[in-house]
């Protein structure tokens, strides 16, 4: 697989299979900030609405693409735009397709976000993910530090509320 930058342009092309991406993460449980089952039409909106942050700098996108040259994960970082805070952003967004689990892709996503965020001056990271979910092992494994837990934070895709987990990690610029 390889993983690219894509610019707004890209996302809007690919709207629909980002949204395929985005459908499957949610069916195959994890906590992305939607209910199952999701829509289509509402994962195409909502991609649509990255991709004018991606078009006004809000936010940068990075998609790894299998050999057929299919999304087969995401992961974004969210840059905030207080003067205060130039020196941070958010990983938001780290989905794999359940076909390509188990392959490091996580990983490599999380590698490539946090690399690209050093070379742009951002000096510390920040994201929130669901307690106990598998995503908390690869975070741990990769050097975040938890920063707490907030109870009933967020509804599961199933729809019950559960606790959610900030972590961190300091970058060398």
């Amino acid at each position: 697989m390889r993983v690219e930058r894509w610019t707004a342009a890209h996302v809007r092309q690919r709207v629909g299979e980002l949204a395929e991406l985005l459908a499957d993460t949610v069916a195959g449980g994890a906590s992305v900030g939607f209910l199952a089952p999701l829509a289509h039409e509402e994962a195409a909106a909502w991609w649509q609405e990255r991709a004018e942050a991606t078009a006004a700098g809000r936010l940068d996108v990075w998609a790894a693409l299998d050999d057929a040259d299919r999304p087969a994960g995401t992961v974004s970082l969210a840059y905030p735009d207080k003067p205060n805070s130039r020196h941070r952003a958010e990983l938001v967004k780290l989905m794999v397709h359940r076909s390509a689990r188990g392959q490091g892709l996580g990983r490599r996503l999380l590698t490539t976000a946090e690399d690209a965020a050093a070379a742009a001056g951002i000096t510390l990271l920040h994201l929130d993910t669901e307690t106990g979910s598998p995503a908390e092992q690869l975070y741990r494994s990769a050097g975040w530090t938890e920063a707490g837990t907030i109870p009933d934070y967020a509804a599961s895709p199933a729809g019950g509320l559960r606790p959610t987990t900030l972590y961190f990690k300091r970058l060398s610029g």
